[in-house]
């Protein structure tokens, strides 16, 4: 690793490490809940680990631009630009649950070259690299091996959105998989990249969800695309996804879904 790859990769974590530091500070104490124009909820603890890590990427990358998702974007023409989600699951935040995460990804000119995932709570920080390796607090972390769906642990993001939307591939998403969970958020797709679970299919994502789930992802062996197999990029939005351990996985995956 060169010298601007260590540099990259220490500030990666010290982003990580700021983040869930803020992060921590307001989990289960009172907070001021508003609503923004799509119904989601919005934090000051949102707004406030934003600022901090807008600051310390200020700090240490000077000319790369921000797109962070409470703040906007700062320098949207720039070569690099980092994307940031304070808190990704904010119902989660509020709710005291502690799968809710940190994500940032570095981008040259619109491709994730580093990702990260924070679990503040769990004290967990994966961090990709784009043609390098997958870590889970240093240590390197690969998907699974798994290729049959029928034997997979597949986990259901946004159940009641794709039921709401999809109605015939909730109903055989629900059928398929040996093992099935319900879920929200970041969390399942960190733990394809761990080996611990197999696939994910999510719905209803913007890029700030899922560019740096999309390096980590990578980066551990895995796949991740929307549900047409397209490749995921800083312009698609309101993306519906698939994000698999193997080939093989995301292509039994795709079929199923495709019949949308």
């Amino acid at each position: 690793m060169n010298d601007a790859q260590d540099f990259e990769m220490k500030h990666a974590q010290g982003v990580a490490d700021i983040a869930a530091e803020a992060a921590r500070g307001y989990f289960r104490n009172p907070l001021q809940v508003e609503f923004k124009a799509d119904e989601s909820p919005v934090t000051q603890a949102d707004r406030g680990v934003e600022s901090k890590v807008r600051a310390y990427l200020g700090e240490h990358f000077p000319d790369d631009g921000i797109w962070g998702e409470e703040h906007g974007t700062q320098g949207e023409d720039r070569e690099w630009m980092w994307v940031v989600d304070p808190i990704d699951g904010t119902r989660s935040f509020l709710s005291g649950n502690p799968l809710f995460g940190f994500l940032a990804a570095r981008m040259h000119h619109g491709v994730p070259e580093i990702g990260v995932i924070g679990m503040p709570a769990l004290g967990e920080t994966l961090i990709g690299k784009r043609n390098g390796a997958a870590t889970l607090n240093g240590q390197k972390i690969q998907t699974s091996t798994q290729t049959s769906l029928d034997h997979a642990v597949l986990y259901i993001n946004e159940a009641d959105k794709i039921y709401q939307a999809h109605p015939e591939v909730f109903a055989k998403l629900v059928a398929s998989g040996q093992t099935r969970r319900f879920a929200y958020d970041c969390y399942p797709h960190a733990l394809v990249a761990m080996g611990h679970v197999d696939a994910v299919v999510d719905y209803d994502l913007q890029p700030y969800d899922y560019l740096a789930v999309l390096a980590v992802v990578e980066a551990a062996g895995g796949i991740m695309t929307d549900w047409q197999g397209r490749t995921l990029t800083d312009k698609s939005a309101c993306q519906p996804v698939i994000c698999a351990a193997t080939p093989e996985l995301h292509a039994q995956l795709l079929a199923i879904v495709s019949i949308s």
